[in-house]
């Protein structure tokens, strides 16, 4: 398992807009844990992307219902159970905008905290290339892809999808294609021991693409949907392919990369 730590890759820019992303990611979470527990799922449900939903487009009679969990306490200890159903109605305005919201909320610290800290270790640098607008309509068309690429693996799906992974992994592949020599301090877990190493980005991005692809592809196997998983697979990969495709389109014309770190790089490597 990899943890990357920092990247020997220099930005000459501020990077405003992640750092904006990040603000309003935590903020919006932070709102969200002081609503009462049943208001947050409502929130979730409502704002989150349910695959299912794409199908109200076509047939505006099709109502989608989502269970409502609950925690229980059964002979085996503290679980959750499906509630009753919230029925949402075909509302093409609400289909199209929750595929958006969905990008600004997360299930807990760990999934908020994760996603940030690959959004600021990765996203300056793409944004230092792209620059702040640009790189603004990036993640959000990355993260687009990424949210039906998903719907398109479980089109049936009423789990709300919900996290800034999508777009996240979309920057995880403009960086592997732009950068993948630079320098990334890595902590690694090796079954007894942890230790750090400085490895090439694109082995760690790689790396972290081929699981994501070995988890999606896998669940899929054994019959277990996204939502069961409880991890959107399918989303980080298209999103990951969509970053590799999209960065060298939109940077075109941009100031050459890797002058800065491809001699520290060789330097350090010889």
């Amino acid at each position: 398992m990899f943890l990357p730590l920092h990247d020997n890759n220099p930005t000459l820019r501020t990077p405003l807009v992640t750092l904006l992303l990040i603000a309003i990611n935590g903020g919006v979470f932070v709102w969200l844990i002081q609503l009462p527990e049943n208001r947050q799922q409502l929130v979730v449900i409502e704002h989150g992307f349910v695959p299912k939903r794409i199908a109200q487009l076509s047939d505006p009679r099709l109502v989608v219902e989502v269970s409502v969990d609950r925690r229980v306490n059964g002979p085996g200890g503290p679980g959750v159970a499906a509630g009753p159903k919230v029925k949402l109605a075909a509302v093409p305005e609400e289909i199209y905008l929750s595929a958006v919201t969905a990008m600004f909320l997360h299930g807990g610290w760990m999934h908020l905290l994760g996603n940030m800290w690959f959004l600021w270790l990765f996203g300056n640098n793409v944004e230092d290339r792209l620059g702040h607008f640009v790189f603004l309509g990036f993640y959000f068309v990355g993260g687009l892809i990424a949210t039906l690429c998903y719907a398109l693996f479980e089109p049936n799906g009423t789990t709300p999808l919900i996290g800034a992974s999508g777009a996240i992994a979309a920057v995880l592949g403009a960086y592997a294609v732009t950068w993948p020599l630079a320098r990334v301090r890595t902590l690694v877990f090796l079954v007894v021991f942890v230790t750090i190493w400085e490895l090439p980005a694109l082995v760690v991005l790689g790396f972290w693409f081929l699981m994501q692809l070995l988890e999606a592809v896998g669940a899929m196997q054994l019959g277990v949907r996204g939502g069961e998983a409880g991890i959107a697979f399918w989303a980080h990969v298209g999103g990951f392919i969509a970053g590799m495709l999209l960065m060298p389109l939109l940077s075109t014309g941009a100031p050459p990369s890797g002058q800065t770190w491809r001699s520290e790089y060789e330097a350090g490597f010889r």
